[in-house]
């Protein structure tokens, strides 16, 4: 498969981006580096001119945009997503790629889609939309001014996968994000079947884990479905031994 096809498999997603200008600089960012998927989680409207002038060339992303209310939505066909954001904390992510090893990382991964995710121009991504994608990446910046206009980041990002992109591999399909969802609740309940979660805090985080993991891990169908069994098997013993 060629570079350009691995190229056509990526979707930037912008979410509630604040000014329609820095769409249609996001779209000419895209569209100068071989991408055409743009993706919008918004409810917000934008002024067509706006868009189109700083789009030039490149408004059929924009005509060709798919709109969700929400970032789950959005992602649910995905086999791998990506949020862009420098900030850590507590309930981010702990780990960050570069723009080198995203590039690396998505030329490893198996047939499927691939999502890019961008935050606001004031405030970049909630840590709940951090947590609804499976890792972040991170351009490096100096700390005398650390921040980057989204059509900055978005044009570093698309240009890092331009230039270094390699045909994807032949290999078993991974399942997308609404798969993974499914099997990481089916495991989580049969780890509170047992009581393993003596809070309900330790629930979700645990939930979260596994679904970033059996992402990054980039599952087969066959695969997932062992794992499920593992649980469900090991679940169905650990009652039995409470019984006796």
């Amino acid at each position: 498969m060629k570079p350009s096809d691995n190229l056509a498999r990526i979707q930037i997603v912008l979410v509630e981006t604040q000014d329609g200008a820095n769409i249609g600089s996001v779209c000419r960012a895209m569209k100068t580096m071989g991408l055409s998927r743009l993706v919008l989680v918004t409810n917000n409207t934008y002024d067509e001119d706006r868009v189109r002038t700083l789009a030039l060339h490149a408004s059929d992303l924009w005509e060709n945009a798919v709109r969700y209310a929400t970032l789950e939505e959005a992602l649910q066909t995905s086999i791998y997503s990506v949020g862009a954001t420098r900030r850590r904390g507590k309930y981010r992510k702990a780990d960050a790629l570069s723009p080198e090893q995203l590039c690396d990382k998505v030329s490893a991964l198996g047939e499927g889609l691939i999502s890019i995710v961008f935050g606001r121009e004031s405030s970049g991504l909630s840590d709940d939309e951090v947590n609804c994608c499976s890792q972040i990446v991170t351009i490096p910046t100096s700390d005398a001014f650390p921040s980057l206009n989204l059509s900055q980041a978005v044009q570093i990002i698309t240009y890092s996968l331009y230039n270094r992109l390699k045909p994807w591999p032949v290999e078993a399909t991974p399942v997308d994000k609404e798969r993974i969802a499914k099997g990481a609740n089916s495991c989580i309940k049969q780890l509170d079947s047992i009581g393993y979660f003596k809070l309900e805090q330790e629930k979700m985080w645990t939930n979260r884990f596994l679904s970033d993991m059996y992402e990054r891990a980039q599952l087969s169908e066959g695969e997932m479905k062992r794992i499920e069994k593992l649980f469900s098997k090991m679940s169905k013993i650990a009652h039995y031994k409470t019984i006796e």
